[in-house]
């Protein structure tokens, strides 16, 4: 806690990340009329208790010297801003009476919980394979593996990270296993590629909760992974290949990658920050370029799906960093004008949206997708037709662009509507970790992770069923795809990361 020094008033300091200064907005508010409104940040590290000055006009004095770096403090330092003094103090039994009765709470063993779901998986695979012209043990093998990876996964949480939650992970594999069954129905081979892209992706999830334990760290690298995804984007659009409209793709010998499935979690790392880099106007500034090339290089791709995913991502982290409607707001009517001079330039574009709200006029044409999509997923009903038994499996793009209809369609729209609302499970996640992750970074980040995740699943669900123009976006964790499956693992680590569950202890 802080104590005032003349008044001896005491302040208690309640998060990890504390906001000092004379706006009503900060943690800890000094009415000192020579104080800053957003004067200094104090921040709990592994190395202790750390004040950063944010650029006030008087500056942070600590034991009466002013400071120009981050500044470690000890137990009776003094901390000067403006005509107020503040010592550091012990807060004693407080603290350890809040830790016990936040961070060391019991939750259930999230063992179960897996167990049901390698139940129903294993379920899906039987029927997947039943689906086949002739059944083969060997035709197991994915599902096999999925369940083999799933209960690493679990041991690898639990004994080599400590970590008694399994909440956000059980999702991902639940969802992963409905998008391997759906899969299999289409190709038995492309099944066993996607079960190796989710095998890349549970790793990349574990290096990257890994890389973020240390909120620093990720701010030191944070320059250098913003500029490996501006050169990630050059090389796409130098090397590039078109694929039904947009140029982003990258041939790797018989591997074809997308790079803007990666950039999404660059994306995540430059726009979140710790709280004393997230109040200067060099850190907004770095991360308006860099949203700015990372948007114009997919608009000039003709990926204008992933596109509008980084822009609401962007009017995410924006309205987290500032808190204000208005910049919402200029920022939305920059994007408008910025869309009516691309439209008066480039008159093509609409092209591509031609057939949007009149889908039936186009059934042959550019609605082809679209009216297949409408007809055969309101065939499959509530319970659905059977896995395998559908035919918008044979339509272009069934198991990217279109796999929401071939599931409603298989599965029927109970199953189609629990996997919506899984994802939507995300949002309450990331939402509820907001007020006990120890930095803004873990905050800002789950949330545009978890809004990246829903705003993704409603272009892909809205576009075929021609309630949004049809954009060509993945279903998360459920379509085929290597690159988008690594991404989505990705996006998770973002949401565990910001889980201050670690040591809790299991019930």
């Amino acid at each position: 806690m802080l104590e005032e020094v003349t008044s001896h008033v005491k302040i208690p300091v309640l998060y990890w990340e504390n906001s000092l200064g004379r706006s009503r907005s900060c943690d800890i508010v000094l009415p000192d009329p020579n104080i800053s409104r957003d004067h200094a940040v104090l921040m709990r590290r592994e190395s202790g208790w750390i004040i950063t000055d944010t650029g006030s006009k008087s500056g942070t004095l600590v034991n009466h010297r002013k400071i120009s770096q981050p500044r470690i403090l000890k137990p009776g330092d003094v901390i000067t801003m403006g005509s107020t003094s503040l010592a550091l103090k012990r807060a004693g039994h407080t603290a350890a009476r809040a830790k016990k009765q936040g961070v060391a709470r019991k939750i259930p063993r999230p063992s179960g919980l897996l167990l049901l779901v390698t139940l129903s998986q294993l379920l899906l695979g039987v029927q997947a394979c039943l689906a086949q012209n002739s059944f083969s043990i060997y035709g197991l093998l994915p599902f096999a593996f999925l369940t083999l990876l799933e209960w690493t996964a679990f041991l690898v949480s639990s004994k080599g990270f400590h970590r008694v939650s399994f909440e956000v992970e059980t999702i991902g594999f639940l969802l992963s296993g409905i998008g391997l069954s759906l899969l299999y129905t289409i190709s038995p081979q492309d099944a066993l590629v996607q079960a190796t892209a989710m095998t890349a992706g549970v790793v990349l999830y574990f290096c990257l909760i890994s890389f973020m334990n240390d909120p620093d760290r990720v701010m030191q690298w944070r320059l250098f992974i913003e500029i490996g995804a501006a050169v990630l984007f050059a090389v796409n659009l130098v090397f590039g290949v078109a694929s039904h409209g947009a140029q982003n793709w990258i041939s790797l010998g018989p591997i074809t990658v997308q790079p803007s499935e990666f950039i999404k979690i660059a994306f995540i790392f430059a726009g979140a920050a710790t709280l004393d880099k997230l109040q200067t106007k060099k850190n907004l500034t770095e991360f308006l370029i860099f949203s700015g090339v990372c948007i114009g290089s997919l608009i000039v791709m003709r990926d204008f799906g992933t596109a509008c995913i980084f822009f609401v991502t962007f009017l995410i982290i924006a309205f987290m960093r500032s808190g204000s409607i208005r910049t919402i707001f200029l920022v939305c009517a920059g994007a408008v004008f910025g869309l009516f001079i691309i439209l008066r330039f480039r008159p093509y574009v609409m092209d591509r949206f031609a057939a949007w709200g009149h889908v039936w006029q186009y059934a042959d044409t550019s609605g082809y997708q679209q009216t297949r999509t409408l007809t055969y997923a309101a065939s499959g009903g509530l319970f659905g037709i059977g896995l395998g038994d559908g035919y918008l499996k044979n339509v272009f793009a069934a198991s990217s662009d279109l796999v929401f209809g071939v599931l409603w369609e298989e599965l029927g729209l109970i199953l189609s509507l629990l996997v919506v609302v899984a994802i939507m499970l995300f949002i309450f996640y990331a939402r509820s970790d907001v007020t006990r992750s120890r930095s803004t970074f873990y905050s800002i980040s789950a949330c545009a992770a978890a809004g990246m995740l829903l705003f993704q699943t409603c272009l892909n669900i809205f576009g075929p069923t021609d309630i949004l123009p049809l954009t060509g976006v993945t279903l998360p964790f459920i379509s085929a795809g290597g690159s988008s499956m690594l991404a989505v693992w990705g996006l998770l680590a973002f949401l565990k990361a910001s889980d201050e569950r670690t040591y809790a202890v299991a019930g």
